[in-house]
This record gives C-alpha cells, sequence and structure tokens, in this order.
C-alpha cells in the first residue's frame, strides 16, 4: 500500500509530480484552518508544507509515529518546531537557492518603487488628482550611486548586490559571519551593525528570523540612520519593528520604506497603512511562476527522497 503524503496548501502542479507513487491529499488554495489541518495529518508519512502552516510538535503527534519528513515549501523554516521533528525523528527540508534571483528582483523592485514615491504617485493618478507635471512634484532620492547596506549576505543578500553593481551602488553589508569570497567577487565591504546604519543611504534585509533576529531593526536602529534612508524588508517580518518603523516614516526620522513581509502576517500595522510613504506588497518575494515551479519541485522531490530511504538535497540540520 502506497504511504500517504499530506500537501498542505494546492501547490503547482509541477510539485505534485515527484509525488505520483504516493497516496497524495491536498488541501485548498487557503490557509487550512488548525483543526482542519491536524484531521487530515493523521496517517502521513510526509507532509509538504507552505509558510502559513505552524508545524510544530502537536502538528507531528496527530500525524502519527509513521511521520517521516516534513518539505517546507520555502527557505525559511520558522514555522517549523525544528527541534521536536528531531526528537521524533522526522526530517525536514527547504528550498534553498532556488528563490534567490527572484526575491533580489522584488527587493530592487521595491527599493526603487519607495525611493521613486511610485505607490504615492500610482495612487494620485488613480484617484484623478494629477494636474500636471511640476518641477516638485514627487521628487525623492536617486538610487544610481549611493551607499547601499544589506543585512543578511546570503544568496538573496549576494543576487541584491549584483544587481545594485548595475547601479553603480557602493555596496556595504552585515553578516553574522564574514563573506570574503563574496566581498571580492561583488565588491562588497563588511562593517559592523552600527557602522551599517549610520553610513548607508538603502538598506535591504536578508537574515533568517531567529530569537536573535528578532526586531533587529527597532526604534534604536532607525535613530543612528540618516533623515534620507530608504529601508526593504523581503526577509521575515518580525526581523523588523513594524510599530518603530510606522513612527520612523511618520515622524521622517527616515525616507522611506517598502515592505513585502509584516509581523501578524496578512495584518499590518494601522499606522503603516494610513502612510503614503511606505510601499506595501502581499509577501510576494518568489512569485515568478518560474520561481513557485521551482520551489514546489525542490520540496516534492526532497519528500519523496526520504520516503525511499535516501538523503535528501536541502536537509534544514537544525
Amino acid at each position: 500500500m502506497a504511504e500517504r503524503v499530506l500537501v498542505t496548501r494546492e501547490i503547482p502542479e509541477e510539485g505534485l509530480r515527484p509525488l505520483k507513487d504516493f497516496e497524495v491529499t491536498v488541501l485548498s488554495e487557503k490557509i487550512p484552518e488548525r483543526g482542519e489541518l491536524l484531521e487530515a495529518v493523521k496517517g502521513a508519512a510526509g507532509v509538504l508544507s507552505t509558510l502559513t502552516e505552524n508545524v510544530d510538535a502537536e502538528f507531528m503527534d496527530a500525524a502519527g509515529d509513521g511521520l517521516k519528513v516534513v518539505a517546507n515549501m520555502a527557505v525559511g523554516y520558522d514555522n517549523v518546531d525544528i527541534d521536536a521533528a528531531q526528537e521524533r525523528g522526522v526530517v525536514v527540508t527547504n528550498t534553498p537557492g532556488v528563490l534567490d534571483e527572484t526575491t533580489a528582483d522584488t527587493a530592487f523592485m521595491l527599493l526603487l518603487a519607495a525611493a521613486r514615491r511610485l505607490g504615492e504617485g500610482e495612487r494620485i493618478v488613480r484617484a484623478g488628482r494629477w494636474e500636471a507635471w511640476g518641477p516638485k512634484m514627487l521628487t525623492g532620492p536617486d538610487v544610481w550611486g549611493k551607499r547601499l547596506g544589506i543585512l543578511g549576505f546570503g544568496g538573496i543578500g549576494q543576487a541584491v548586490a549584483r544587481r545594485a553593481r548595475g547601479f553603480g551602488m557602493e555596496i556595504l553589508y552585515y553578516n553574522r559571519s564574514r563573506k570574503e569570497e563574496a566581498e571580492r567577487a561583488l565588491g562588497a565591504q563588511y562593517l559592523d551593525l552600527d557602522e551599517l546604519l549610520r553610513t548607508c543611504d538603502f538598506f535591504s534585509i536578508h537574515t533568517p528570523l531567529t530569537e536573535e533576529t528578532k526586531h533587529l531593526i527597532g526604534a534604536p536602529e532607525f535613530e543612528k540612520m540618516k533623515t534620507e534612508a530608504v529601508l526593504v524588508n523581503t526577509s521575515r517580518g518580525p526581523v523588523v519593528d513594524e510599530a518603530a518603523l510606522a513612527d520612523a516614516l511618520a515622524e521622517g526620522r527616515i525616507f522611506a520604506a517598502g515592505l513585502d513581509v509584516y509581523e501578524e502576517e496578512p495584518k499590518v500595522h494601522p499606522k503603516l497603512l494610513e502612510l503614503e510613504n511606505v510601499v506595501l506588497a502581499p509577501h510576494i518575494g518568489s512569485a515568478s511562476i518560474e520561481t513557485r515551479d521551482k520551489m514546489a519541485v525542490t520540496a516534492g522531490e526532497d519528500l519523496r527522497a526520504v520516503l525511499r530511504g535516501e538523503r535528501p538535497k536541502n536537509p534544514v540540520e537544525g
């Protein structure tokens, strides 16, 4: 009898093809209710999850002793209790690498849109409030030739740096460890966080969410930034203190922000919704057709490998 696999959300069809030899249950496109999820996982040997599901000890126990693998269709895995998985002998995988370039595109899109006030401008046009070209209308800072600070210099951060080189930007970065080979390849310079905050004109955040990085950027950090600074976050929402960001934007302590992720998704801090100088996207960092296909296939192939007794390509070591 084929082993049972639960796919917690509808995913691109490409991701289901590696699972054709198993008994597959796919839940709906919507985020499943907790009770529905716990019921659906009963008896599953493998789970293909997305970042919206809380894969904790309760979830794994609901699956039963036969659960062998959780393949998380995301590069981040803060939604999975890695300690609980290790205690139960459950392999956890993720999808690193395949979304680097696409997420970097999104980060640079937000950087440009926030600096050049694109969201505000579009709202003026759509509301019929655009009367004529004006010499002082919607001016913002140049991106070309400015200093870009990248927080987190892994695959996505380095992909952003490659784009920044095309804009003649000076690339500075902060990471928990030096990336000397990448520094040489990209002409980047390492700075400690305080110096980075005081020095740069633009900031792009690409750190994972951990206990150490929660609210990495908050009120004290905004005080150190230039008033012309633009902040972009495409990593995880809680890395930035949203309330402190909203205050900094409202009080003109920084110029603008571009966000793709939020502390309590899909909720957005109400003060941010009222501000003109923030561009808000609905967590679309990896949302190209090609990349979502690759993410689904990567997760599906790793799930299949574990159920066949093979080593997956992308295990999360914990």
